[in-house]
């Protein structure tokens, strides 16, 4: 009887070691799992961490690009803001330089020997109506007039008439 308990214990011992090698095969198969199982998410990660950051590069080279067009819209719009004013600034000289060369006119119609002040009415009238026109290509800044003196505003002279509104008031002064 003790031969036969001391094979039952044998027998146990057996079947206990089988099942604690079966529990160290599972736990190194789990550890081998747990450990593949991190290399693919930490590989996943990384991909993941790539893409972002080349979206990222992307993004920020998309956003260079729109501030660089901004700012050139911007500044393409300050220039044609400025050149609006000074489109409007030269026609409403034309508009001063033709009223004053009609009411020389006018006043010469009555007798009056105004012909000099009619004749630089009227030459004031074409530089301000050629500053004020839609010309483009006339983008040289020389505003000499064929004889070489500087016309309106560049010569000195007031452009509104204000020099030769003396001389009109001496000559209708009896």
């Amino acid at each position: 009887m003790i031969g036969k308990l001391r094979e039952e214990v044998n027998v146990i011992k057996m079947e206990f070691l089988k099942w604690k090698g079966n529990m160290d095969c599972f736990a190194a198969e789990k550890e081998a799992a747990r450990t593949q199982l991190s290399l693919e998410l930490e590989a996943r990660l990384a991909s993941e961490l790539a893409n972002a950051e080349k979206t990222k590069a992307n993004a920020d080279a998309f956003v260079a690009v729109y501030r660089a067009d901004v700012k050139a819209a911007q500044s393409h719009m300050r220039e044609v803001a400025e050149t609006a004013r000074t489109r409007a600034h030269w026609i409403v000289e034309f508009a001063k330089c033709q009223s004053r060369r009609e009411t020389l006119e006018e006043i010469h119609a009555q007798g009056f020997d105004l012909t000099e002040e009619i004749i630089k009415a009227k030459e004031l009238e074409a530089d301000a109506g050629a500053l004020a026109s839609d010309d483009d290509d006339d983008d040289d800044d020389d505003d000499d007039d064929d004889d070489g003196n500087k016309s309106g505003s560049q010569s000195g002279e007031e452009p509104d008439g204000e020099e030769t509104v003396p001389e009109i008031t001496k000559k209708l002064s009896p």
